[in-house]
């Protein structure tokens, strides 16, 4: 038995998230049933994140074990030529038999893309948050640091989160403009159900004027949901990278 590290690229806008759901197309579905088609069996994929209906993924990784021989990069061309072409396979290879892309991982890079002009752009529709008002950046990348380090991050979790342990570390964040494109970076060691989307919603908010600057370690020190700002939308989130050991990046 082999154990393999899939490394895959989607995006999210036809699927109902990764993990299978009943009713509901979603990319572990479609990723499994292209492993049927070219291994001739059904693997037990393990991803190493959820990500809600149309959130999206530079890099996401999935191990699967399997009875299969079949070279790594005879696998990862298969299956990319299987797929939509709205996932890619960018990488296959073999692992310890205890890797499991959840569990392994020791930490994750989101990213939030917005497009703040009048307009929204059609070539972002549906892969950025069209956000028409006045954004200042740089306001909120001395904001956002509010965030970094080692918190209960209970107040900006959503109403489903099912973790018992709140307490995350954050090693880095930004926001950064180009052009009409801002985007919001984060990383750490691992996030809550709809936390980095109710980040971005609060500096929404704080750019609006709707909460003061100070409102992050605020709602970080009373762990109040209902302090911090809406949930932003689905679609300017991105998995960006997956950190496990070997990782320097």
């Amino acid at each position: 038995m082999r154990n393999l590290l899939l490394t895959i690229s989607y995006k999210g806008t036809n699927y109902h998230g990764f993990q299978v759901q009943k009713n509901a197309v979603t990319v572990c579905e479609t990723l499994q049933d292209a492993m049927e088609t070219l291994l001739k069996e059904r693997p037990d994929v393990k991803g190493c994140s959820r990500t809600d209906a149309g959130v999206h993924a530079n890099t996401y990784c999935v191990s699967f074990k399997t009875e299969s021989d079949m070279d790594c990069e005879h696998i990862r061309h298969s299956l990319d030529a299987l797929l939509p072409c709205d996932i890619a396979v960018k990488a296959c290879e073999e692992v310890p038999e205890d890797f499991h892309a959840r569990y392994s991982c020791k930490g994750k890079r989101y990213v939030y893309k917005i497009w703040n002009a009048p307009y929204m752009s059609p070539f972002w529709e549906g892969l950025a948050l069209h956000y028409p008002k006045p954004l200042d950046e740089d306001f909120l990348d001395a904001v956002c640091t509010d965030f970094i380090g080692k918190h209960d991050f209970s107040g900006f979790a959503g109403a489903k989160n099912e973790q018992e342990d709140s307490t995350r570390e954050i090693f880095d964040c930004a926001v950064e403009r180009e052009g009409e494109l801002v985007t919001f970076s984060v990383t750490g060691d691992g996030f809550l159900y709809n936390m980095v989307r109710i980040m971005v919603g609060t500096l929404l908010a704080i750019n609006e004027g709707k909460l003061e600057p100070e409102a992050i370690s605020e709602i970080l020190e009373s762990g109040d949901r209902s302090r911090a700002g809406k949930t932003a939308r689905p679609e300017g989130l991105y998995l960006d990278y997956v950190y496990y050991d070997e990782d320097s990046d």
